[in-house]
């Protein structure tokens, strides 16, 4: 038999933490499996100023790209502020001042700052660096959402071929020997290679003997309920074998022993229950739990989601 008590808004408390699982896969066959899918794309700054799909080149080991749009797309969504500053290229733009006069909001004067948003991960000015000139190309690797969660964490990242090596400095950058060659944006699973030589970049997409080994963080929520029972509640038990007479005497007199002064029932399970009644979870106490007359009781149940 069931008693219900409602929560109130008190009694849930939500709590977010973050969770870490660390990758590493081995070679070409098993970064393109079905169950990594970790794509690697060569982009170009093609000097036709048309696009042709029946002869653009395309690209990519998990379906295929056209290069011009790879290169395209990546300059539009990270780099269109760095395009001649490797620290942001600058645009005069009006302030606006609310309320400035009786007239009300007046635009004056002008502030330096970027035109664009591209996805900036951190306050820090670092350089970010990418290549104009016709027939240049850069190169994406690509990890899916699925294995990096809400993040790859910084500091995790490492792209090993027979001829070179790719680290991530932990503040944006992809490090090839001591040098910065690219970048990395940690919320989207994105690595560009953008300031290599042509032969270096395309190393590193096309190479089929590689290591590539990062860590994805992952919020999780753990929601606490705190059923609290006070000292004059439920006090009695709703077991039927504590009823005497038979199953049709909806009327049964309780045994002696229920009515006693120091009778006192036992916890063995919690359910919870939304506003229907229906039962949504169950947790099981390690032991049966007695209750206490004279003091409150507390039962913390713990859902990570």
């Amino acid at each position: 038999m069931s008693a219900y008590k409602q929560f109130l808004a008190s009694d849930i408390v939500v709590t977010p933490f973050e969770v870490n699982k660390g990758f590493t896969f081995y070679g070409v066959t098993e970064l393109t499996s079905s169950y990594v899918g970790i794509n690697r794309l060569l982009g170009q700054n093609l000097s036709s100023s048309l696009f042709n799909p029946l002869s653009d080149p395309t690209t990519g080991q998990l379906g295929t790209q056209y290069q011009r749009l790879v290169y395209s797309s990546v300059e539009e969504l990270y780099y269109s502020n760095y395009l001649s500053s490797s620290y942001g290229d600058k645009a005069s733009r009006p302030i606006l001042i609310p309320g400035r006069d009786k007239e009300g909001d007046r635009l004056i004067g002008s502030s330096s700052s970027t035109a664009y948003d591209n996805y900036l991960q951190t306050t820090l000015s670092y350089p970010k660096y990418f290549p104009t000139s016709s027939n240049d190309i850069i190169g994406v690797i690509s990890i899916p959402v699925r294995l990096f969660g809400d993040f790859i964490r910084p500091n995790s990242f490492t792209f090993i071929t027979d001829s070179g090596s790719l680290t991530d400095d932990g503040e944006g950058n992809i490090i090839s020997g001591s040098e910065i060659i690219g970048n990395i944006f940690y919320p989207h699973g994105l690595i560009t290679i953008t300031s290599a030589s042509s032969n270096v970049i395309t190393n590193f997409i096309t190479s089929s003997n590689v290591t590539c080994s990062f860590s994805s963080s992952y919020i999780i929520y753990e929601t606490q309920y705190k059923c609290t029972i006070r000292e004059n509640e439920f006090t009695s038990t709703l077991n039927p074998s504590a009823i005497s007479g038979s199953n049709e005497d909806k009327n049964g007199i309780p045994y002696g022993f229920v009515t006693e002064s120091y009778f006192s029932p036992y916890i063995t399970t919690v359910g919870l229950y939304d506003e229907a009644q229906n039962l949504l979870a169950v947790g099981k106490l390690a032991q049966p739990l007695p209750m206490s007359p004279t003091t409150n009781l507390s039962i913390l149940i713990n859902i990570d989601r």
